[in-house]
């Protein structure tokens, strides 16, 4: 039995409770989900074939939880960053001088997304609404019941081999970032990823640094509630609320005392003062 047909009996055998356990799959340092409906639902809609947009604020695990699902479903996890300077190359690839037999030949480099198709693996485009708008059509094609792409560099059309799944995500609000058109949206199965809280982040900073002390790690735990909720009331940006910020400071915590490791991993990266006061105002109540 393939993973695919194992994670659709899994499905299968949970669908009519309120939650499916993964743990056992998942394994240590993997993504822990906030509720794990989240996970359930993104199986199940790759097990069928589906594109997932991941939708969530920046630092909520969206990047390790493409990287989960990609040891999940035991396929390889090719990538691609979007910005303002992405373009068709960046997709697709690009032709070079190569030599062969002693004589100078133009020879085609494959992309992220020609590797992922024409293997079969998966393709996690990062920040998706972070390209221009006039990049993404050249994917359209790939997202939905064709499969397929007609390489713009070589005018071979490529079909995606069989386990091939493209997993999005983006950051909305963002300077820099556009409004996805509703051809590109409704190609996808929209996923919100909330931050981590409680139990769930606590079990995170447990296996993803080298944090120890137990009240260090529940004093992390309340800066990062507290942060997400100065974030909702607009005191502090989401880069102050981030997680991958708060565990380095945890990571940090375990040599330097927590006050410095929350200064260099967290306050010194924002750019407005009032944040910053706000940042360190609320690691004071907590911290020493």
């Amino acid at each position: 039995m393939d993973l695919s047909q194992q994670l659709k009996d899994i499905i299968e055998q949970h669908k009519h409770t309120e939650a499916t356990d993964f743990d056992y799959l998942i394994g240590e340092g993997g993504y822990i989900p906030s509720n794990k409906e989240i996970l359930t639902d993104i199986i199940a809609a790759l097990v069928q074939g589906k594109n997932v947009l991941l939708k969530g604020p920046t630092g909520s695990g969206k990047t390790k939880l493409a990287e989960t699902l990609s040891s999940l479903f035991n396929q390889p996890l090719f990538s691609v960053n979007c910005s303002v300077d992405l373009d068709a190359e960046s997709f697709v690839g690009f032709k070079t001088i190569d030599y062969q037999e002693g004589k100078q030949i133009i020879d085609f480099v494959p992309g992220p997304l020609v590797q992922a198709m024409t293997h079969g693996h998966f393709l996690y485009i990062d920040e998706i609404n972070m390209a221009k708008p006039e990049t993404l059509p050249i994917i359209n094609g790939v997202l939905d019941y064709r499969r397929q792409i007609t390489n713009p560099l070589t005018n071979e059309v490529i079909k995606a081999k069989e386990g091939f799944n493209v997993i999005a995500a983006i950051n909305e609000g963002y300077i820099g970032t556009t409004r996805l058109n509703e051809a590109l949206k409704n190609r996808f199965i929209i996923i919100d990823v909330p931050y981590l809280q409680g139990e769930q982040l606590k079990t995170l900073i447990q296996e993803n640094t080298e944090l120890k002390d137990d009240q260090l790690m529940s004093q992390f735990v309340q800066l990062s509630n507290d942060l997400i909720e100065a974030s909702q009331q607009g005191k502090v940006s989401e880069d102050a609320a981030s997680i991958r910020a708060l565990l380095d400071a945890c990571d940090l915590s375990s040599m330097i005392p927590p006050k410095r490791a929350i200064l260099r991993s967290i306050i010194d990266k924002l750019e407005d003062d009032r944040e910053k006061e706000v940042v360190r105002n609320l690691a004071d109540t907590l911290f020493e």
